[in-house]
């Protein structure tokens, strides 16, 4: 690992500063760093710049906003989300995933915002975030923006966010009374390895049962986490009978785009993708029938 200039900024403004001076050149932001040292031990990141974040304390936190929705800070370690009762209390299932990220040594020290920005489209946030219709906000000395966090991926490491811009925050809106959601992973390995396929949904029935909300994401299927529209599409008004649900997971397989690589062939995951998305959706569906 080279020699590189490190930054350690205690507020925001100091932050954006530096990056507005030096994002142009080959700088780098660092969070939790579990990404970022290991990328630069290897030698495939060679930052003449970082840029530290964790001084920063209006990156930190977790707090509730007006209706039921959730801010989290970019710096909330997955350990801390795992843990935290207002985390829990919006959404049991988000706690969860976020307890079924790697290992307790690294949830303490990887940040979501790292996680997000990284953007291994393999990673658990993303694809739960995605079907709790969570944004983020991105920060810059020319003003904030805020995306949907389907939108914040392009390609496989690639994200929208710009050269002078720092992702601040991810906020997840209330969640309509009824909904439930869930997150499996297939894991042909050991329990902290990437998914070979995950499924994220959240699912909501009116009082005929029918289904009136569904959004559906997979993670490792893609170069991005992936949101199934088709999917959801034919859920959406419907009965969830075992055979519309299948019928509607089986539309899954047109719409992922997995590499070959050691977890299994494209097909193989193709067809993993199909298997627990059927999965998901008949977890939710029962979890609601149970509930009423």
């Amino acid at each position: 690992m080279r020699p590189y200039a490190l930054h350690q900024p205690e507020k925001l403004e100091e932050a954006l500063d530096l990056l507005a001076a030096y994002g142009d050149e080959d700088t780098h932001l660092i969070a939790g760093g579990t990404s970022m040292v290991l990328l630069m031990t290897m030698g495939l990141v060679q930052p003449e710049r970082v840029i530290a974040l964790r001084k920063i304390p209006e990156l930190h936190g977790i707090t509730t906003e007006g209706g039921g929705g959730l801010r989290i800070g970019a710096l909330a370690t997955h350990r801390q989300l795992e843990v935290a009762p207002d985390v829990r209390a919006y959404a049991p299932a988000l706690s969860e995933m976020f307890g079924q990220v790697a290992t307790v040594r690294i949830r303490n020290q990887a940040t979501l915002g790292g996680n997000l920005v990284h953007a291994d489209p393999a990673q658990d946030p993303p694809p739960m975030l995605i079907a709790l219709d969570a944004s983020v906000t991105l920060r810059s000395r020319a003003g904030e923006r805020r995306l949907p966090a389907e939108e914040l991926f392009v390609d496989y490491l690639t994200t929208r966010l710009q050269p002078d811009e720092v992702l601040t925050a991810v906020h997840l809106p209330p969640l309509a009374p009824g909904t439930r959601a869930t997150y499996l992973k297939f894991l042909p390995r050991t329990h902290d390895d990437y998914a070979t396929v995950s499924v994220a949904a959240a699912l909501r029935l009116d009082g005929d049962g029918r289904c009136e909300h569904a959004r559906l994401a997979l993670g490792g299927v893609a170069g991005v986490p992936l949101r199934a529209r088709v999917v959801e599409d034919a859920l959406i008004g419907e009965h969830l009978t075992d055979a519309r649900i299948a019928e509607a997971a089986a539309l899954v397989e047109g719409v992922v785009d997995p590499p070959s690589d050691a977890r299994g062939s494209a097909a193989y995951k193709r067809r993993m993708a199909r298997v627990w998305t059927e999965r998901a959706l008949r977890s939710l569906r029962d979890q609601t029938d149970e509930g009423q």
